[in-house]
């Protein structure tokens, strides 16, 4: 089986700009993506069922492994909502999935988004990691928009082993992460 071609790039390419523009010349002691998790909340299973049934089955199409089922872990009344019942899918894709994926998202998904401008650089968790929200799930080119009729969105968390948020930043940057461009005109001045 061949490697992803943005597993080759990150190899090829993106390890050695890494190392001159952090000055490590140690490829181990680089950044890497280790996972993504794909995570659909499905807040009407409460009152259909089916919802996390098309969820799942929708998941499975664009990221190419069958999802987990999530439950609840308690109940609330207010919400209708009871200890157990199915509220969501994730999926957690690590090796040739997670590139394949990421380079789906970066090259086919990303683009059909409306009025997209770039997505948010100041989504990182303080330590190295990325998350970002897609608000429908047909942006997907293998997702058929006659059988999947129901708006869902979902997060997508990226893993990485950089110790700070600048060093995720360069690497997903440099695997073609389109980051918004800071506007010199909404900067704050002090």
């Amino acid at each position: 089986m061949s490697k992803p071609r943005l597993q080759e790039q990150y190899e090829n390419d993106v390890l050695a700009a890494l190392a001159e523009k952090l000055g490590r010349k140690n490829p181990m002691n680089l950044p890497r993506l280790r996972k993504i998790v794909v995570n659909m909340g499905v807040g009407t299973a409460v009152t259909e069922k089916k919802h996390v049934d098309e969820a799942a089955e929708s998941m499975t199409e664009f990221t190419g492994q069958r999802p987990m089922i999530c439950r609840a872990r308690k109940s609330v009344a207010a919400f209708k909502l009871r200890e157990g019942m199915p509220i969501g899918v994730k999926v957690t894709l690590r090796r040739q999935r997670m590139y394949e994926f990421l380079d789906r998202l970066v090259s086919l998904a990303l683009p059909q988004v409306r009025d997209f401008r770039g997505v948010n650089p100041k989504s990182f968790d303080g330590n190295g990691n990325y998350t970002m929200g897609l608000t429908e799930q047909m942006v997907f080119p293998e997702l058929n928009p006659d059988k999947y009729t129901r708006q869902q969105g979902m997060d997508i968390t990226f893993v990485t082993t950089g110790a700070t948020d600048d060093e995720a930043r360069e690497l997903l940057t440099l695997l073609g992460m389109p980051f918004q461009r800071e506007d010199p005109k909404k900067k704050k001045t002090a």
